[in-house]
């Protein structure tokens, strides 16, 4: 079947059987491979995207679920003011090692700071254990979305 994708602001035509997971058409058909598999059960948060603007997990989803619905992945065109933060953020505070976690992450904190303008590093830790990481500790990765924080706070602020 041909289903009508609406992916980081692209209608997308893509040719499905009804099982297939959006994960999969993501990375498959649509070329947008930074939405990355790791668990196939919602757990490592690596496959994280937004559907209409809130963090879901792509391997929990069938792509025909998602006609009617924009997603957004980290190759979305214009990234938003939080993604722009999270990743100099990440880059400063070298909160990624092997990076098969962080696509997932930055898709889950773009969607979180942009709820949480004023988020403590106990809401964070909370929210972060929506994903696996398995090299860094966590440690770089909460002080990089602390530091995002407080930059957006700061350009809010001005």
């Amino acid at each position: 079947m041909i289903i009508s994708l609406t992916v980081n602001g692209e209608v997308r035509d893509v040719a499905v059987e009804p099982h297939y997971l959006l994960s999969d058409v993501l990375r498959d058909r649509l070329d947008l491979t930074a939405t990355h598999v790791g668990c196939e059960q919602g757990i490592c948060g690596a496959c994280t995207v937004l559907v209409d603007g809130q963090p879901a997990r792509a391997c929990l989803l069938f792509a025909v679920q998602m006609e009617g619905h924009a997603v957004t992945t980290l190759e979305g065109g214009a990234p938003s003011v939080e993604l722009r933060a999270l990743r100099a953020a990440f880059h400063t505070h070298h909160a990624q090692q092997c990076g098969f976690c962080t696509p997932g992450i930055l898709m889950t904190f773009a969607a979180y700071l942009r709820d949480h303008p004023d988020c403590d590093e106990a809401g964070v830790r909370a929210v972060l254990g929506g994903n696996l990481c398995r090299c860094t500790g966590y440690g770089p990765i909460v002080r990089a979305i602390m530091a995002a924080s407080a930059a957006l706070r700061e350009v809010a602020d001005v």
